[in-house]
């Protein structure tokens, strides 16, 4: 590779910026980053919470650790080396989607410590919203909507979160919400720090 090419590359200025769309949208733009174990609720929550939020005029968009898997890193497997590509990519994206000025979802299991904190570092604190769904782990295993706590189990499959590879629980999590709890209360919060944070103006779930 040639060692000047980052050198011939020049960040391209536009007219439309991030404050012009935010203003035109009526709300800012902010990256939520739901981590937890497979199973937690992470994908169920970010769902629900985008389900009220455009309900409310907001602009959202859901990125889904699994679908995302299925093309833009689909060919990533399950390594350390290819878990932190993965997120890296992921955090790339959501800046793009922080730029546009909609409110991003991100609903991926980020096992590490040092993945999150490398997210932080793409997006800058006041862009990202770490939330922790804390789910223990037999209720996810009871659970277990795709059957791979019951394949990594079985040998089936290997650096499976939980079961045969590590997940480091947040330090210091934006929101800590209980796995177990319903999907309503889960929302009130998350609103309600978005209202807190002036992301958005309004409260109410119904």
């Amino acid at each position: 590779m040639n060692s000047n090419f980052p050198n011939n590359i020049v960040r391209q200025k536009h007219f439309i910026t991030r404050i012009k769309r935010e203003k035109k949208y009526g709300h800012k733009s902010i990256v939520i980053w739901f981590t937890g174990l497979s199973g937690s609720g992470k994908s169920t929550i970010a769902n629900y919470l985008e389900k009220i939020l455009f309900k409310n005029g907001i602009h959202t968009y859901v990125l889904d650790g699994d679908n995302i898997r299925l093309g833009l890193c689909s060919d990533l497997n399950f390594t350390i080396i290819d878990r932190e590509e993965n997120i890296r990519r992921i955090g790339e994206v959501a800046k793009l989607m922080l730029d546009s000025g909609i409110i991003t979802l991100v609903s991926v299991i980020s096992p590490y410590i040092h993945q999150r904190k490398m997210v932080y570092k793409i997006l800058g604190k006041k862009n990202f919203l770490e939330i922790f769904v804390d789910t223990p782990i037999h209720i996810c295993e009871n659970r277990d909507p795709k059957k791979l706590y019951k394949k990594a189990r079985m040998g089936k499959i290997s650096n499976f979160t939980g079961i045969n590879d590590l997940y480091e629980r947040p330090e210091t999590a934006d929101v800590h919400l209980d796995g177990t709890d319903s999907l309503q209360n889960s929302a009130k919060k998350l609103i309600k720090v978005l209202h807190d944070y002036n992301i958005i103006s309004f409260m109410g779930i119904d």
